[in-house]
C-alpha cells in the first residue's frame, strides 16, 4: 500500500521532487526548457504517480553518487592587504589626465610621481637596504 501510484503527497515530496529536478538540470540531463515543464509539473502533482511521470525518463540518483557534487572553479582570494595602493597608483595616471582636460594644467601630471612616493615612500621596513 505504501507503494500506491495513486497516494496523494505533501509539500515534502514536492520539494524533494523539485530537488532532484534541480540536480538532473545540474548535470546536464535536462534543459532549460525540460526543466521549467518538469518543474511546474512538479509543483503542481496531487499523487506519486504524478511524479513518477517526471522521473521515467532519468537515472535514479543515489548517495553514493550525488549529482549535487560537481566541480567548481576554484576563486582565488587576493591576501595583499595593501592592494588598495596598487590600484590607487593604476588609477592615478587616469585622474591626472582627466583633471589636466578640465582645468587645462600640465601640473597635474605631477600627482603621478607624488601618489607614489606618498604611498610607497615610508614604506619600506628597517633594516632593508636600497
Amino acid at each position: 500500500m505504501a507503494d500506491s501510484p495513486d497516494i496523494r503527497i505533501g509539500n515534502a515530496e514536492r520539494t524533494r521532487a523539485l530537488d532532484l529536478l534541480g540536480e538532473h538540470f545540474a548535470a546536464g540531463r535536462l534543459t532549460l526548457t525540460e526543466f521549467d515543464e518538469r518543474s511546474a509539473k512538479a509543483s503542481a502533482a496531487t499523487t506519486r504517480a504524478d511524479l513518477d511521470v517526471l522521473f521515467a525518463d532519468l537515472p535514479e540518483v543515489t548517495a553514493a553518487t550525488p549529482a549535487t557534487t560537481r566541480d567548481l572553479p576554484v576563486v582565488s582570494v587576493d591576501k595583499d592587504p595593501e592592494r588598495w595602493r596598487k590600484v590607487v597608483v593604476a588609477l592615478t595616471p587616469l585622474v591626472a589626465l582627466l583633471l589636466f582636460f578640465v582645468f587645462d594644467s600640465w601640473l597635474f601630471f605631477l600627482l603621478i610621481p607624488a601618489v607614489s612616493i606618498v604611498l610607497y615612500g615610508g614604506s619600506r621596513r628597517r633594516g632593508e637596504s636600497c
